[in-house]
């Protein structure tokens, strides 16, 4: 049965006056603040008497990601990948301009090199162009990691995007490098390299 408001106010009223008329006073922050651990401190409770558990063996987070390290941390036997290992894809593109404009941009510039207003008034340490050298030589794996983890002044991103996500923002950081510096026509791949040479002729 659902009791209506007004109701409901009434039947807790009277309630409400026992307990101000008790004389004491009610702690409801007690679930809030009620004892507890802090981290590395020492209990009886356990018998290696430390609060912080080990996780049970063969077991993993819920939320961990499982998959090959060249996809999940642009790594393989140790070394970063060169080559983006995700399929490539217009909407995938798209996506990534947008996070690229969101959260990189701010410091990078819109176009990856290094000149925005913030970058400017960043007196310790500027953004790096990512158009120019050295990022232009660094393998895609290198640029997922600063994207996952950090990398000097720039905070990690890991929470904030998905794995394809961070893909998707290495792909267009690509996308500027071959806008700003060209591509040599050998190291188009065939279709495209046929379809340019015949609409330059």
């Amino acid at each position: 049965m659902v009791i209506p408001p007004p109701l409901f106010v009434l039947a807790a009223g009277p309630l409400l006056a026992s307990c101000n008329s008790s004389g004491t006073e009610r702690d409801f922050e007690r679930m809030v603040n009620q004892a507890h651990y802090e981290y590395y401190e020492e209990t009886s409770f356990f018998e290696d008497r430390r609060v912080m558990r080990e996780p049970p063996p063969g077991t993993v987070p819920n939320d961990r990601r499982l998959g090959p390290s060249e996809i999940l941390h642009g790594t393989a036997s140790g070394k970063f990948v060169e080559a983006i290992p995700v399929p490539l894809s217009r909407p995938r593109m798209d996506e990534g301009r947008k996070r690229f404009e969101v959260f990189c941009a701010p410091c990078h510039g819109v176009g990856g090199d290094g000149v925005s207003v913030v970058a400017h008034n960043m007196e310790l340490r500027k953004p790096p162009s990512l158009v120019a050298a050295p990022v232009l030589e660094y393998p895609a794996g290198r640029i997922y990691q600063a994207i996952a983890q950090g990398y000097g002044l720039m905070p990690s991103y890991g929470q904030d995007f998905s794995v394809e996500a961070r893909w998707a923002i290495v792909a267009y950081v690509r996308a500027l490098q071959l806008r700003t510096n060209g591509v040599a026509v050998d190291a188009l791949p065939e279709p495209v390299r046929v379809r340019m040479q015949k609409e330059l002729r």
